[in-house]
C-alpha cells in the first residue's frame, strides 16, 4: 500500500498557490513542493494540522491510501 499526497488537488480546490500556503504555515515553499511531489517519509502532525486549518479541510483530504495494481503475484 502506498499513501499518496492529494495537496495539490485541495490547493487547487481553494484557488491558493503554494507561496501562499508556506507563507501562512511557516515553511519554505521547498519543503512544501517536496511534500506535494510526495518525496517525504513523513510529516508532522503539527504541520498536517496548519495544513489542514490553512485549507479547511481534513487530513483525509490531502493523503490516500492506494493499492499498487499488477504486483505481479498470483493467486494459486
Amino acid at each position: 500500500m502506498e499513501i499518496v499526497v492529494r495537496l495539490d488537488v485541495m490547493l487547487a480546490r481553494r484557488k491558493m498557490r503554494s507561496r501562499e500556503l508556506a507563507e501562512r504555515i511557516g515553511i519554505t515553499e521547498q519543503n512544501l513542493s517536496l511534500l506535494k511531489s510526495g518525496k517525504v517519509k513523513g510529516i508532522r502532525f503539527e504541520t498536517l494540522a496548519a495544513i489542514c486549518q490553512a485549507l479547511d479541510c481534513q487530513p483525509g483530504d490531502l493523503l490516500e491510501a492506494v493499492m499498487p495494481q499488477g504486483d505481479g503475484i498470483t493467486a494459486r
